[in-house]
């Protein structure tokens, strides 16, 4: 070989080592934090489907994400020491499930932009200043359409039991939304001329009375709207509320799966999903505050034909025929 040849090889060689080198040390690894009520197996489902969205994204977690996950068991006194642990991991956005987590992220972590996909009513919540223009370090989606979701279920409600006129509300108290949840469930109950039965659980433990007392309230239906806490247990609540043989409207599609009679909501998965184009947009440079709030598309109409069996009671095929799944 030439020489001059060999020693512009070595030369050059010697020059890009350090070259390629740099490019590797500059990609840069963007950190996930991801904070939720439920337990892990609870909620982990959801939590697959927001992972599989980012990976449709091409965002792989272990190449070029970490996805730092934490899950508050229900207990929403966790949240605070949770969100703190994802600031001490310098997650790049965080994203939070529900009005409470949210909350948590927010005072944890000032500037870290935060995806919401789980709130009720963030503007009321003092979350975002507006949908349009959240402003802030804050974006994502609401988890419900607006006060529609009650008056819809509570519809639905009637149109499958007709002789309907008194309804059992059961909400928990502790939450964050409880005010506001109930407002908007009273609007709908006024317009549909609804009488209702308040019945208050703050804890799994005062489910048995909770569910006891409603042999005494003499009503003729349940509504259980979302929250988290009914979404950890939802398992033990539809065991409940058959026993109770009353018609129950549950306020996601996952509670009629495990036995609950039928449910109308949104959809977690896709809402999961959803979120994690807020974090690439976050990630490739766009401001939370630039993005506006994106509320619900997909709603599911639930009907389980195996509970519907057991109270004997007989769902209307119009209804069934407008379902979006039918459990037989």
């Amino acid at each position: 070989m030439d020489r001059r040849v060999f020693l512009g090889t070595l030369t050059g060689g010697l020059l890009a080592a350090p070259l390629a080198a740099g490019a590797q040390q500059a990609a840069k690894v963007y950190r996930i934090g991801y904070l939720t009520v439920p337990s892990r197996a609870t909620a982990q489902g959801v939590a697959d489907k927001f992972q599989h969205g980012l990976r449709d994204l091409g965002w792989i977690d272990g190449q070029n994400i970490a996805v730092n996950y934490r899950f508050a068991d229900s207990n929403v006194n966790r949240l605070p020491d949770l969100a703190a642990e994802l600031v001490r991991f310098r997650a790049d956005v965080i994203v939070a499930g529900a009005n409470a987590a949210v909350i948590a992220a927010k005072n944890a972590a000032r500037t870290t932009p935060i995806v919401m996909f789980l709130t009720i009513d963030p503007v009321d919540a003092g979350l975002v200043a507006s949908l349009a223009r959240p402003g802030g370090n804050i974006t994502g989606l609401t988890l419900t359409a607006g006060p529609e979701i009650y008056g819809k279920q509570l519809q639905l409600l009637k149109d499958a039991f007709p002789r309907t006129s008194r309804v059992a509300i059961l909400l928990n108290p502790s939450t964050a939304t409880y005010a506001h949840t109930l407002r908007e469930i009273e609007t709908a109950i006024h317009a549909l001329r609804l009488e209702r039965q308040l019945i208050s659980v703050a804890d799994p433990s005062d489910f048995n009375g909770a569910f006891a007392s409603l042999a005494a309230a003499h009503v003729d239906a349940m509504l259980i709207p979302l929250d988290s806490m009914f979404y950890q247990h939802r398992a033990r609540l539809a065991d409940l509320a058959l026993k109770s043989r009353l018609p129950a409207m549950w306020g996601l599609r996952e509670h009629a799966e495990v036995g609950g009679l039928m449910a109308y909501s949104t959809d977690l998965g896709d809402l999961a999903r959803r979120a994690a184009t807020f974090v690439d947009k976050i990630l490739k440079g766009a401001k939370p505050a630039d993005l506006p709030v994106e509320q619900p598309t997909t709603f599911e109409l639930v009907f389980n034909l195996k509970t519907a069996k057991a109270l004997g009671l007989t769902i209307p095929p119009s209804l069934l025929q407008r379902a979006d799944q039918v459990i037989e």
